[in-house]
């Protein structure tokens, strides 16, 4: 097989074959075929697309290329989920504690993050003593015994998608469907969960800007996930602005435990969470339509039993399970200041990624994948697109490691939010369901 050939054949439309695909990725992964040949091979894909049957070989010859998780282990129906990313996503910090606490079994591989914000596993080690890199044993006896565990994920994992993203990342090949469906899909086959629920945002503040684009996606995601033998959906959803009131990693732990003890009745964060735990629970059979699967759901935040599940999940993975009922015991910043809006009037407005820059600025998020964060640090938001404000009257809570920081970051912070003298017309949250 020569590369030339393969790069050709694409530039020109043409398909390939399982085999072409296959032995391109293993010649990649193994150095023998050079960034640059393959970095035109990514703008062939990106000018010339993929069918479904391509986009499946790519999948899971990048799947191949590193170590799968055989989760035969673990008794019951395994679930995993994937948000696409956003500002302020807390949703696997309530959804996997209300989802296990219904008897799907959460076995669940997370990343840290790189750029505004820590990513799950950051946020979960915002618990004292908390434990992400744990024995393959530990995680199925967690996920037999309690029904979840959340650990970060091994470096053996897709090593393609690995070296194929870095060099999409500098190629300007990072918009491409069958790429993007491809890096997601191999990690989360690879995961080996019988049903994967996918959040695929859209708006200012995510990859995908307009709800077309994210639909584009959700479809690929969900026939490839089918192709490869599990149960699949994908919901569309706004960003906006930031989901939910806390950007920062120990912030949004408090604010996905204030939802799960039902201090937090409404919102976007719980309807979020509602929608992908319905889908999980009626894919994995144990609801008969969404109705029943969302009062299974919130029947959990009722009788506690989610937040327990939490509390479990911490304390099985060496945290100190008391902070999940004692956020005192959550990392603090040493200064806090509120943020005064300049004028009285509507919010119509709030710059999604901006508000996430604002936390990184604080330390909350990771310009490099070597640099430390600050999980106490980030924002607060107190008012959201629609809400009236007077002027004077706090936009925001900036939670800060000195008073120089502070005041840098409120100063970026009032730049993220715009308004209108009428009430700004919010758009749909869920913009729709793919299956």
């Amino acid at each position: 097989m020569r590369m030339t050939d393969l790069i050709a054949k694409k530039r020109d439309g043409e398909r390939l074959t399982t085999e072409e695909i296959s032995e391109m990725i293993r010649l990649y992964t193994a150095g023998e075929i050079p960034d640059y040949q393959m970095s035109a091979m990514c703008m062939a894909i990106l000018f010339r697309g993929m069918d479904d049957g391509e986009i499946l070989d790519l999948t899971m010859s990048m799947m191949r290329s590193g170590e799968t998780l055989d989760l035969s282990p673990i008794r019951g129906v395994k679930a995993d989920k994937h948000s696409t990313g956003g500002v302020g996503d807390k949703t696997s910090l309530v959804l996997c504690p209300m989802v296990a606490a219904c008897g799907v079994k959460i076995a669940k591989m997370s990343g840290r993050g790189l750029g505004h914000t820590g990513g799950t596993i950051d946020k979960l080690e915002s618990f004292p003593g908390f434990v992400t890199g744990i024995s393959e044993e530990r995680f199925f006896d967690n996920v037999n015994r309690i029904g979840i565990a959340i650990a970060g994920q091994t470096a053996e994992v897709c090593p393609a998608d690995k070296k194929l993203y870095a060099l999409r990342d500098v190629t300007g090949t990072v918009p491409s469907i069958p790429l993007i469906v491809s890096s997601i899909m191999s990690k989360k086959l690879a995961a080996g969960a019988d049903v994967i629920v996918l959040d695929v945002k859209c708006g200012s503040g995510a990859f995908m800007k307009t709800p077309e684009q994210a639909r584009e996606l959700a479809a690929g995601l969900t026939r490839v996930g089918t192709l490869a033998g599990r149960k699949c959906a994908a919901v569309i959803t706004d960003m906006d602005e930031p989901l939910g009131f806390a950007v920062g990693n120990a912030l949004e732990v408090k604010e996905a435990i204030d939802v799960l003890a039902g201090r937090t009745e409404a919102g976007e964060l719980l309807e979020l969470c509602l929608t992908l735990g319905a889908n999980i629970l009626t894919l994995a059979g144990l609801a008969e339509d969404e109705a029943e699967a969302r009062e299974k759901l919130k029947s959990t935040i009722r009788d506690g039993s989610a937040l327990k599940k939490l509390a479990e999940m911490v304390e099985a993975q060496h945290g100190d399970p008391r902070a999940v009922y004692d956020l005192s015991l959550l990392p603090a910043a040493a200064v806090k200041c509120e943020v005064p809006s300049a004028r009285t009037g509507f919010v119509s407005h709030i710059e999604a990624e901006d508000v996430g820059l604002v936390s990184m600025h604080l330390g909350g998020g990771r310009a490099t994948k070597e640099s430390a964060i600050d999980l106490s640090v980030g924002v607060v938001l107190h008012k959201k697109v629609g809400d009236r404000v007077e002027e004077g009257e706090s936009l925001g809570t900036i939670h800060a490691a000195d008073a120089a920081k502070a005041a840098e970051a409120a100063e970026l912070l009032r730049k993220c939010y715009a308004f209108s003298d009428e009430p700004a017309e919010k758009t749909p949250f869920i913009k729709g369901v793919v299956h």
